[in-house]
């Protein structure tokens, strides 16, 4: 039985997308119990924006984040479910990202920039994270 030898790059990468989806769920929360005081001190037209959000996209929200915290947990414990956990995370990502840039006045608000930035930084983010767990899987660092 050979003995497989993983990087230290891998746990700097795993550790790197652990830390980036706490991000997330910090976010999460942010972001769904933002109080009224808090709420109260953004412009008017955030204010409108964050209304104006359909309860599923909260949902979706939800699903991203925690599946992306349990696959980067699944990677540092070299399982194969980070990979599932991973893919769960970014069918949810899609269609949140996608809502958000198009279906809501966020261009208007924050403008062209500020608006796709993060929603591209966070579907790249999670294209990444299924193609590390899948590529350690190949690799047989995860069980």
């Amino acid at each position: 039985m050979k003995k497989i030898t993983i990087p230290k790059w891998f746990w700097g990468l795993a550790l790197f997308l652990l830390l980036w989806n706490i991000m997330g769920v910090f976010s999460f929360f942010a972001h769904t119990f933002i109080s009224e005081e808090a709420l109260a001190l953004l412009p008017i037209e955030q204010q409108e924006l964050y209304s104006s959000y359909p309860t599923w996209t909260t949902f979706v929200f939800a699903i991203a984040v925690f599946f992306g915290f349990i696959g980067s947990i699944a990677l540092l414990l070299k399982k194969k479910f980070a990979k599932p956990a991973f893919l769960i995370s970014l069918c949810a990502i899609i269609p949140q990202m996608v809502h958000n840039v198009l279906f809501t006045k966020s261009i208007e608000v924050y403008g062209i920039i500020q608006t796709i930035t993060m929603p591209i930084l966070v579907i790249l983010l999670g294209v990444f994270a299924l193609w590390f767990s899948s590529s350690s899987i190949h690799k047989e660092w995860l069980k």
